[in-house]
């Protein structure tokens, strides 16, 4: 305390912006507001971001080259029945079997997609640039960071308003 006993407290510095920023989504590592869209320690300014598009991301690596093996394998065991005449000394026993095994990449490729599905990912232009937003294999975080940052450009597109004018009721005198 000073002797005249008022407390001194260290200056705060001004914000630079007199404006309000507004948080529309929060997460560890993902922050959309109206002017920025910050994921990991990449920003972005939501009045350069263009084009925006969502799509699936690649399959599994290790799911591809399991049905890429098996398809494989399987195709050359038919062409080598095929090539030797085995497939007329077949019994339909071991054709039902043959045709349960030619299931076997389809099932691998679903049980990939099942186990390790593909990301969600949003891209879109900043700078002219065609750029790579957001990833996750999360469907429902995917959905609201989408819908953020669109609202977040609607926003910017409306001078910051919260919601366009159009949405508003229009006024009507009482009677």
């Amino acid at each position: 305390m000073s002797p005249e006993g008022a407390t001194t407290r260290a200056p705060r510095s001004p914000r630079v912006t007199g404006a309000k920023t507004t948080l529309l989504y929060a997460r560890p590592g993902i922050i959309v507001t109206v002017d920025r869209f910050t994921v990991g320690r990449v920003t972005f300014q939501v009045a350069e971001l263009t084009h925006l598009r969502s799509t699936r991301g690649p399959h599994d690596r290790i799911a591809v080259r399991a049905v890429a093996t098996s398809g494989a394998a399987i195709g050359g065991v038919g062409l080598l029945l095929g090539f030797s005449g085995g497939l007329q000394r077949l019994t339909a026993g071991a054709y039902l079997l043959l045709g349960a095994v030619l299931l076997v990449p389809a099932l691998i490729a679903v049980a990939g997609d099942r186990w390790r599905p593909p990301p969600y990912e949003l891209w879109g232009l900043y700078r002219g640039d065609g750029v790579l937003l957001f990833s996750t294999d999360d469907e429902r975080q995917f959905g609201q960071v989408t819908r953020a940052l669109v609202r977040a450009r609607e926003m910017n597109r409306y001078g910051g308003w919260n919601e366009p004018l159009a949405s508003v009721d229009p006024w009507r005198p009482s009677r």
